[in-house]
């Protein structure tokens, strides 16, 4: 794989990180709306805590996924060492995320272990 067609790969690997960072958070936004709303439409106190507390419990867990996707993407757009890192342990994790997430796992894995990655982000290869 030459340095351009290497150049290719981690721009689209970044916008794909990216892409679903954006896409964890608009849903944790969603979701702590729609569990919110249902509590004040239900006009019940206890049901309104309840579903209050399961919206923000939901959408803190998908900002904590989202996140460090978004990071890396940015690292990985920026070229820097610490993205390609973040996005390799992103990656790792995607692979139990069947069968998206196994694809873009495994596309991760595949370009930020690659020979070019030494020159492309001035590190240490990593090798198996």
């Amino acid at each position: 794989m030459n340095m351009e067609n290497y150049h290719q790969h981690v721009t689209i690997l970044g916008w794909i990180h990216i892409a679903f960072g954006i896409l964890f958070t608009l849903c944790g936004a969603g979701i702590l709306l729609f569990f919110a709303g249902i509590g004040a439409a239900s006009g019940e106190p206890e049901a309104m805590a309840v579903l209050s507390v399961i919206g923000a419990v939901s959408s803190a867990f998908l900002l904590l996924v989202g996140i460090p996707g978004l990071l890396a993407g940015y690292g990985l757009l920026q070229r820097k060492g610490w993205g390609r890192i973040l996005a390799i342990v992103i990656s790792v994790l995607d692979l139990f995320n069947f069968p998206v997430g196994t694809l873009v796992g495994g596309y991760g894995l595949w370009v930020l272990t690659a020979e070019p990655s030494t020159a492309y982000f001035g590190s240490a290869p990593l090798t198996a």
